[in-house]
Formats: C-alpha cells, structure tokens, sequence
C-alpha cells in the first residue's frame, strides 16, 4: 500500500501545495499514490493525537509512505527520530520529496535506522537525566514536590477557622460567600460543615 502523508499546522495553501509536490514526484517516479492522508494539527502533538497515529497502527511490512520532509512527522527531532525508527524496525518504507530521504530496507536505509535507534535512545537518556537533575534542583531550593494538597489543605484552612465560620453560619452567611471568603470550593465548605460543625 502506498501513503501520502500531509500535515500542515493551519494554512490550508500548505496542503494543496504539499499535495502538488508528493503528486509530481510520483509522477516522475511512476508512483500511485493508493491512500492520502492529510490533517491540520501542530507537531507538537503525540502521534497518538494525529491521524499519523492511525496511519502508523495499519501500516504493514512493505508499505510506502510519501511526505514532502521529515518535519511533516514531527515537530522535533526526538519525535521525528521515534517515528522513523518505528517504521523501519517494521519494514514500512518512507520516502520524501525534498532531500529525496528513502528509508526503503536497502543497507544504507538500515544504517540510518541504527542510526536513528542510538540517537533516540540517547536523547530519551538525555531528557530522563535533565529530569532527575531539574527534580533534584528544585529540592535543593526547598519546592515541594509531587501533585498539591487540593481539597485536603482546603480543608485544613477551614479547621483553623471553625469558630469564625460558624459565626458566619449563624448569621445566615451563605456557603458560596463562605466559600468565596476563604478562597476555596463551595463543595469543601458543605463537607466542612457536615463533618466538622454537625458533630
């Protein structure tokens, strides 16, 4: 099977003219393309994201996918490089218009692929060390790590405040302006009260 892939982030000129570009090449190498799949999303997003996703779930051993460039799969490189690396390792084709890259299962294809397998390994180290260091930084400055209190801390704000929210109560001040008062959820007011007043 035989793919066009095109991805533009949102000018719609982009497209036809990536389409008139993959439709010449093919012309000129006696290619058809069988299926073309074209989207308008940013890079940035995951495959997973992206029509690419699907094309990547279905495509098969001896398979062609066309692009004009390699930035059309990817945003950045680490992406660009997990993808390639990706299809080779599944025997799937691809070829771009500009710079004529042809990942088709020759022996230099397959060089680049190692190629393409040490450099993601390496970037994926590379960012999993940037982490621990960021991590161990913000440590060291004292930040608190791991997902905030939410609710919980809310809570905790009303305990030290119970006697003067049961004098609101009691003069008829409405949960929401509670709630709004102390800078938390009408929710965690009403289990405030529930748990904490009603005893």
């Amino acid at each position: 099977m035989i793919y066009g892939y095109i991805r533009v982030s949102k000018d719609k000129q982009t497209v036809e003219n990536q389409r008139f570009e993959i439709e010449r090449f093919c012309s000129m190498n006696n290619i058809v393309i069988e299926q073309w799949i074209e989207e308008t999303i940013s890079g940035r997003q995951s495959p997973e994201k992206r029509l690419l996703g699907s094309l990547l779930a279905k495509v098969k051993t001896d398979d062609l996918i066309i692009c004009s460039e390699l930035s059309r799969l990817g945003r950045d490189l680490f992406m660009v490089m997990t993808i390639l690396n990706y299809l080779t390792q599944n025997g799937v084709n691809i070829w771009t218009t500009k710079g004529n890259y042809r990942l088709d299962g020759t022996i230099q294809a397959k060089i680049i692929a190692f190629g393409l397998s040490l450099a993601a390994e390496i970037e994926r180290e590379l960012i999993s060390e940037r982490t621990k260091e960021a991590l161990a930084r913000k440590r060291a400055e004292g930040v608190i790590l791991g997902r905030p209190q939410g609710r919980k801390s809310a809570m905790l704000k009303l305990i030290r405040r119970k006697t003067e929210i049961q004098a609101l109560l009691d003069k008829n001040v409405s949960k929401n302006a509670i709630a709004n008062m102390f800078k938390v959820d009408r929710k965690t007011v009403i289990s405030f009260i529930k748990t904490s007043l009603n005893n």
